[in-house]
């Protein structure tokens, strides 16, 4: 079973500090949320994590499937397994949806083996075809330019859709829900959900409650001032809804006192 192990990372931005210490292990088929308020950190490390080159890694480890993460380059750490679904996904005019994915699954596929041929263009279609007609897609997506034009449903449900075609075995999603509607979360919340299981693990960013009604965690985790301050299982995202993070930051500060 693979496990994304992350012990006393710091990171900081141009030299501000974000992340002060996280340390968090997130395995193969555990979904886990990870909640707090804006500018706590929460994105900086799905992207620090990812390899993004604006976020340095000044302290700590970062291990996935027993290989140092921080040694890689981001296209070898998407190789090794690893996923992240964008809050904000760029626009890439040009390039298909199809035509997207079928480099990326090439691309990971000649990781593996150098010697392979790649997906061919019958199996991609197939595949892409069954992956659309789950996630209610209409097969002209497939032509669009990706997330040229796209609302942001169609955003997240093309991010979506990428991972299930490059079956990650850890998947980050940062803010999935930012920008969706009742009816978009639900259709993306149904994707992820169809995606879980033993062979894949997912951390699932968040600061609202809502997408835990319908992708349920299995550990939810509350970072406060770029450190995680509280763990434990569903019923705590619905403690956060009521509550606030206040009792959190009082809590903290008589730590600190």
């Amino acid at each position: 079973m693979s496990e994304l192990d992350i012990r006393n990372v710091h990171v900081g931005i141009d030299g501000h500090e974000i992340l002060k210490g996280v340390n968090l292990i997130v395995k193969q088929g555990e979904v886990h949320a990870l909640m707090g308020p804006n500018g706590t950190g929460k994105s900086t490390l799905a992207y620090a994590l990812m390899g993004h080159p604006s976020y340095e890694i000044t302290e700590g480890e970062v291990c996935f499937k027993g290989i140092d993460l921080l040694e890689l380059e981001p296209d070898e750490r998407s190789h090794l397994g690893l996923f992240l679904a964008f809050q904000y996904p760029v626009a890439i005019p040009g390039v298909s949806v199809a035509n997207f994915l079928r480099t990326a699954i090439n691309a990971q596929r000649r990781a593996k083996d150098p010697d392979d041929k790649g997906i061919s263009i019958p199996e991609f279609r197939r595949m892409l075809k069954e992956r659309m007609d789950f996630f209610q897609m209409d097969h002209s997506f497939a032509g669009r330019y990706l997330n040229e034009g796209f609302s942001g449903g169609e955003k997240k449900r093309a991010e979506v859709l990428q991972m299930a075609a490059l079956q990650p075995e850890i998947g980050l999603m940062d803010e999935t829900d930012s920008g969706l509607d009742i009816d978009a979360l639900r259709i993306v919340a149904e994707g992820v959900n169809s995606l879980r299981g033993p062979d894949l693990g997912i951390l699932v960013i968040t600061h609202y409650q809502r997408i835990l009604n319908y992708i349920k965690p299995d550990y939810v985790h509350i970072m406060l001032d770029g450190q995680i301050v509280e763990t434990g299982g569903p019923d705590l995202a619905l403690h956060l809804e009521e509550h606030g993070y206040d009792w959190l930051r009082k809590r903290k500060r008589s730590a600190a006192a």
